[in-house]
């Protein structure tokens, strides 16, 4: 099970195209929100997320997945559900993805040391330990980092490669990019 956690003022594009590319690939994804189901992203979109924060139970996920956008980066970095749901998936070997802004968050938790990682240009320093990438898109071990909004459909084909393979990325970039 994948498990993409929202909170206020998350990046919509971030979340919402790499969700759209993984539940198209037959990925199972729950969105949980933080503080409640019913989350509005940083540009005024509203989404019903499929659990609250205070539902989620889950302690060996597939991967955690962290959409950027300001402020929610900052409301998933102040949650305790998201940081112990981090810890736990990092404890187990999942994967763990971040676009934008909240890599930050896992090099708070030093997750990054020596790992090579990528974010949203000016969070560069929140990398702590990291090996700063110039690529759009950086897979180091389980850690899955991407620069922001302009690749989230980038990060979501990737992740589709992880957990389902080249081909059903492959056909699927081609069904949704016509390539």
């Amino acid at each position: 099970m994948i498990y993409m956690f929202l909170a206020e003022g998350f990046e919509e594009v971030e979340a919402l195209a790499p969700l759209d590319l993984m539940r198209r690939a037959g990925l199972s994804v729950v969105t949980v929100g933080i503080g409640g189901k019913q989350i509005t992203g940083a540009h005024g979109i509203t989404v019903l997320s499929d659990l609250a924060d205070t539902d989620y139970a889950d302690q060996n996920p597939d991967m955690i997945f962290l959409p950027g956008g300001m402020p929610g980066t900052l409301n998933l970095a102040a949650s305790q559900t998201v940081l112990n749901a981090i810890r736990q998936a990092d404890a187990n070997g999942r994967y763990i993805a971040a676009i934008c802004a909240a890599p930050s968050i896992l090099g708070d938790l030093g997750l990054l040391k020596g790992k090579q990682a990528t974010c949203y240009p000016g969070f560069e320093d929140r990398l702590r330990g990291a090996i700063p990438s110039e690529k759009t898109v950086v897979l180091d071990g389980s850690i899955l980092t991407a620069k922001g909004m302009g690749v989230a459909t980038d990060m979501g084909l990737t992740i589709v490669e992880l957990l389902c393979g080249k081909e059903k990325a492959d056909a699927l970039r081609h069904a949704v990019i016509a390539d």
